[in-house]
């Protein structure tokens, strides 16, 4: 994929949509839940503090996260589709 994030944003693949319950129903394709979970495929630069430093993300690639339900703006790039969030939106990396 050649698509950079840039300043505090973060490339994310959305995990899939789970297609069954708990109980074994198999689920429609209009009642799946959007995950809110992924694992980050790029990572900019950060954000500039005062004095002009870029500070640390708090994510790096291959991190496996969780972000806000409704944060990010969700694109296709080279067939596949992936979700550009603010680092602000991620709640959450699985240790």
């Amino acid at each position: 994929m050649n698509l950079k994030p840039l300043g505090d944003r973060v490339i994310v693949k959305q995990d899939e949509a789970e297609t069954t319950t708990a109980g074994g129903l198999i689920l429609a394709s209009d009642a799946k839940e959007k995950p809110q979970t992924g694992v980050v495929l790029a990572v900019g630069e950060g954000k500039l503090d005062k004095a002009g430093k870029n500070l640390p993300m708090p994510v790096k690639t291959g991190d496996k996260v969780i972000y806000g339900k409704y944060g990010g703006t969700e694109i296709t790039v080279d067939g596949e589709d992936v979700l550009i969030l603010r680092a602000d939106d991620i709640y959450a990396v699985f240790a």
